[in-house]
């Protein structure tokens, strides 16, 4: 197994703090009119939203660590590493077409879709079936988060229909997307360090 440089533990671990630090604060910045359980990230980061420039800012970086990341974990397979990147890609081109103020974007919506389907199966796509994988590039966990992605989108998807919580569906599944790198890269350094000893 190739070894995984530690600083990819702050690529990974950077991701879901700037991802849930930008919702937060963008969101108090929005105020009392904005509702995360009814309202999705996008509505912070549109066009004239006060706290536009914050969650811009956090989806940005969440593309650049989710980059680093893919470049870092050398211990997964290359489609894998390819997906995250790709899916670190769609990140940085959904926070450069924001939505409208009202309404939706097309273009942003197809870019954000593209982005969770690439981070929904890049945890399939890196799995080692070569030997004995550190714990997070097994296919039971990667199918097991992958579901759970999908069954999130799935509830995106009827809410959006409902108009129902469709802010914490949103959150629930951009949270795993954002925390399963950092599972897998100290999965990684753990199963290194048990060779190791």
């Amino acid at each position: 197994m190739r070894p995984v440089p530690r600083w990819a533990l702050i690529s990974s671990g950077c991701a879901p703090v700037l991802l849930i630090g930008g919702w937060t604060i963008a969101g108090s910045m929005e105020g009392p009119g904005y509702d995360p359980v009814t309202q999705t990230i996008s509505v912070l980061a549109a066009y004239g939203a006060p706290g536009a420039w914050v969650m811009t800012g956090a989806l940005l970086g969440l593309g650049v660590c989710h980059l680093f990341t893919a470049w870092g974990l050398r211990a997964a397979a290359l489609a894998g590493r390819i997906a995250l990147a790709a899916g670190g890609v769609t990140a940085l081109v959904v926070a450069l077409l924001p939505a409208p103020s009202s309404g939706g974007s097309l273009r942003h919506g197809s870019v954000a879709a593209v982005g969770f389907a690439l981070l929904a199966l890049w945890p399939l796509l890196a799995t080692d079936r070569t030997g004995p994988a550190p714990w997070g590039l097994r296919p039971v966990p990667a199918v097991a988060v992958t579901a759970l992605m999908g069954l999130g989108a799935g509830w995106f998807l009827v809410d959006m229909q409902r108009h129902g919580a469709v802010g914490v569906a949103e959150r629930l599944v951009t949270c795993v997307q954002a925390v399963w790198p950092l599972v897998v890269v100290v999965s990684c350094l753990l199963h290194r360090r048990r060779d190791a000893q």
